[in-house]
């Protein structure tokens, strides 16, 4: 039973108190299940009646109670725990577990990158997104824009508002008056090095105080390049840079609001919601201690110099990683290979389970999704079934960060397991081996899937 599978199963059981007249709520739309926290047990952990009781007028703990028999007359639950306040912890029969891992190995596999996005014709909104003309806050716009167009399949436009210290806007950033530039722009002679940082055309405004600047990210359709094309292109970071075409250009060539036809056919076109990006600007790294022959340059001076120095997909992760509030330090800690990197442990884990497709083909066999035993595979499979939630919660709360860390527990549960994998001395592959091995590429699936909605690249050789 795979996570998707069990979310309806415990619905199920809402709908059946409901009917039975023990519970007097609506019914939720959806049920979140998740792997269980401290103090839990089983197989997924639900809060799902401490959701209801407010509306059920009853204590979480009855709730629960009622919950838990309905859920134990449901086909592949063998037990139902409730703990702390009221969490249901669901324990899976062995067969369905072992049946909803092969289930979630196949549809990591059959979706690749995009398990977790939306399906196509999900309806869509409009969103406009507002940020500071400031490195942080740009990243971190950017990669709103890809969650939401993958997660939700919205239709997305990014709009640059801020200005120097102590300048007014003028009439073009009237939609983001409410948003102030927190410092200075970065000098002239960096705009060049900021645009490879954003991964986007070289051109990027972000000295122009005078005017705003728009980016206009479509939805996932084909877009039409022809000189000629009434419509503008697709200009998304996903679509690749295009030499005559530049998204922060002071004209634009669509600055009216970014619309999308309401999902009734009705001929009147939504209104674009607006969102601010606010993320904490970068500060200075700390200077080095004393010794440290991995930090032995001395300290940049201003945190876009150390950002510039690491590249364009270390300064992404040490912008993306801390969470918003959290002010990042970027440093050259970012380009370490060694384990207390995160970044380097994503990578490094994904280059691993690409090396093992490569080096199972030389010994004549490839990945087939079948029952995998063994603790660290239920703990890859507990993470890997998480990732649809992450993305949505990432796309909902505008919070790159949750991706970031989600990855770094990837790759966390991901590396113990990788080295179980390959037959040992004079073993001969056999289907347990094909299993493991369709386990492996679908981690490495979900890291390369995650790696590129941050814009980070996600290399096969490390």
């Amino acid at each position: 039973m795979t996570p998707v599978e069990l979310s309806r199963t415990v619905l199920r059981a809402v709908r059946r108190a409901v009917d039975a007249g023990e519970l007097s709520v609506d019914p939720p739309e959806r049920v979140v299940v998740t792997p269980p926290g401290a103090g839990g047990c089983g197989d997924y952990a639900t809060n799902v009646a401490l959701q209801l009781a407010r509306p059920a007028g009853q204590p979480a703990l009855r709730v629960a109670d009622v919950l838990r028999g309905h859920l134990l007359d449901l086909d592949g639950i063998r037990d139902v725990s409730v703990t702390g306040p009221g969490f249901l912890n669901i324990s899976l029969r062995a067969a369905d577990a072992d049946a909803g891992a092969q289930r979630l190995v196949e549809e990591i596999l059959r979706r690749g990158e995009r398990y977790g996005h939306a399906d196509p014709g999900t309806p869509s909104r409009a969103v406009e997104l507002r940020c500071r003309r400031e490195p942080r806050a740009l990243v971190h716009a950017d990669v709103v824009a890809r969650l939401l167009r993958a997660v939700h399949g919205d239709t997305v436009r990014i709009r640059c508002v801020g200005v120097s210290a102590g300048v007014s806007a003028g009439a073009g950033s009237g939609a983001g008056a409410g948003v102030s530039h927190a410092g200075p722009p970065p000098p002239p002679a960096s705009v060049s090095a900021w645009a490879d940082l954003l991964a986007l055309p070289a051109d990027i405004s972000l000295t122009a105080a005078e005017a705003s600047a728009d980016v206009h990210f479509s939805a996932d359709t084909p877009a039409d390049t022809s000189p000629s094309a009434d419509a503008p292109a697709d200009t998304s970071p996903s679509a690749g840079p295009r030499a005559d075409v530049s998204p922060f250009a002071d004209t634009p060539a669509d600055l009216g609001p970014a619309t999308t036809a309401p999902p009734d056919g009705n001929d009147t076109p939504a209104t674009p919601v607006s969102l601010d990006i606010r993320p904490t600007p970068a500060a200075p790294a700390p200077a080095p201690p004393e010794g440290d022959r991995a930090e032995a340059r001395a300290p940049a001076e201003t945190p876009e110099s150390d950002l510039l120095s690491l590249g364009p997909d270390a300064a992404r992760w040490a912008l993306l990683h801390p969470a918003p509030h959290d002010r990042p330090r970027p440093g050259r800690a970012y380009l370490v290979q060694r384990e207390s990197n995160p970044l380097f442990r994503v990578r490094y884990a994904h280059a691993r389970a690409r090396a093992l497709l490569r080096n199972a083909a030389d010994l004549g066999f490839g990945p087939e999704p079948g029952p995998v035993d063994g603790a660290a595979a239920r703990a890859l499979l507990a993470v890997l079934a998480d990732h649809p939630r992450v993305l949505d919660g990432a796309a909902t709360h505008r919070a790159p960060d949750r991706l970031a860390r989600h990855l770094v527990n990837v790759a966390d549960a991901a590396l113990p397991y990788l080295v179980t994998v390959l037959p040992l001395g004079e073993e001969k592959p056999s289907a347990a081996h094909r299993a493991r091995l369709a386990l492996a590429e679908a981690a490495g699936t979900v890291l390369a899937g995650g790696l590129s909605l941050l814009g980070i690249d996600a290399p096969d050789h490390l």
